[in-house]
């Protein structure tokens, strides 16, 4: 590597790995024997392999990505499942009353990161509840130590005008989830008029909201707020939550269905890494096999992703919060973040069950939810 090219070239121990590690305003570069990436800044691409270009690792010596709530305060606003009690389906059960990560606590534990993180998606309720919302997104741009462009997702109400601004300056890309189609499509249209960074919609998938799906796909052809949306990304449904009655899709036919549809009608789609053995069942035998699996990953829990609520707890992602077995672990007051948390017991734990749980294709498949569809 050129020095002059790439920035300076510095060694990262973490743990008992040592990661060759080159960074400058465009690059995130990490070299080992069993270890390795190319992270485009400013495209999001991302390139990783092992000890060859055809090798996978089982798991990152650091995350790659962390997902960090900062706040569980929501209240979507006048939709269908608006109001101050929250959404029926939330599996967080987020209301109107919550709590706010304050930006010392974010600060706290952003620069415990080490510097080979490469994203960090911020998980906010209402955009008016965490007032250190934009002094946190900048300070993800700006810490010396370790740099992020900041991805976040909202629920598309109290987006005005200077929020819109705002967001459009820091963000690498947006998420706008769909409660409600004025008010998820009004911010799309807000959002790609500001900037050219990726929008995506975030779409609930289960049995009861199939036909929202195809809704919101159809209207990705037709209405003129979507045209410059990035994706349509479906995200489906864990069976959590206190007030959550909705229920898996456990039809493959019906996914396959959809799936198709978005395909004939040049639809863009992605899914969460949760639908990953599901899509795969999807595109087995036909002519995009090859091409989608190369782009497909499979659950990142452990392996090359973190989640940490607002109160500053390690989980294995947001869905294995409070559930039995999983005490999570306080970063805040940790020493190292990657012997105290990213390589605790509890983190080695949960990747054993994850990767026994791997299906025939090699897709690591969720240890504590049944997401089967047949």
């Amino acid at each position: 590597m050129k020095k002059d090219m790439f920035g300076e070239p510095r060694i990262l121990k973490l743990g008992d790995k040592e990661i060759l590690f080159v960074e400058n305003n465009k690059m995130k570069i990490a070299r080992s024997p069993d270890y390795n990436f190319n992270f485009n800044k400013e495209t999001g691409f991302f390139m990783r392999w092992g000890k060859t270009m055809d090798d996978d690792p089982d798991f990152a010596p650091a995350p790659e990505i962390l997902d960090i709530e900062i706040s569980t305060i929501c209240n979507p606003g006048k939709g269908k499942n608006g109001g101050g009690g929250g959404c029926s389906f939330c599996y967080k059960s987020n209301t109107a009353n919550g709590i706010n990560m304050s930006l010392e606590t974010f600060k706290t534990i952003f620069d415990k990161m080490p510097p080979v993180l490469t994203q960090i998606a911020l998980g906010i309720g209402s955009l008016n509840t965490n007032p250190d919302l934009y002094k946190i997104m900048d300070y993800c741009r700006t810490n010396g130590r370790t740099q992020v462009i900041p991805n976040i997702t909202i629920n598309g109400a109290q987006l005005t005008d200077e929020h819109a601004d705002k967001l459009a300056s820091l963000i690498g890309g947006m998420a706008i989830s769909h409660y409600d189609d004025d008010i998820c499509y009004n911010a799309v249209k807000k959002m790609t008029d500001l900037t050219d960074k990726k929008i995506n919609i975030h779409q609930l998938l289960s049995e009861e909201t199939l036909d929202d799906c195809y809704r919101v796909m159809n209207d990705y052809l037709k209405d003129p707020r979507l045209e410059k949306l990035g994706s349509v990304v479906f995200l489906i449904m864990k069976p959590k939550g206190k007030r959550n009655n909705f229920h898996v899709l456990r039809s493959l036919d019906k996914y396959k269905a959809m799936i198709e549809f978005a395909f004939e009608n040049n639809i863009p789609i992605g899914f969460d890494s949760c639908s990953a053995p599901s899509f795969l069942k999807v595109i087995k035998g036909s002519e995009r096999e090859d091409a989608l699996s190369q782009v497909v990953e499979s659950c990142e829990s452990d392996c090359f992703s973190s989640y940490i609520n607002t109160e500053g707890r390690y989980y294995h992602c947001s869905f294995t919060e409070n559930e039995d077995g999983w005490k999570g672990i306080d970063v805040v007051n940790c020493e190292d973040f990657i012997t105290d948390v990213w390589n605790s017991p509890e983190a080695n734990d949960f990747r054993k069950k994850l990767y026994a749980n791997v299906e025939k294709d090699g897709c690591r498949s969720c240890p504590i939810f049944n997401l089967d569809m047949d």
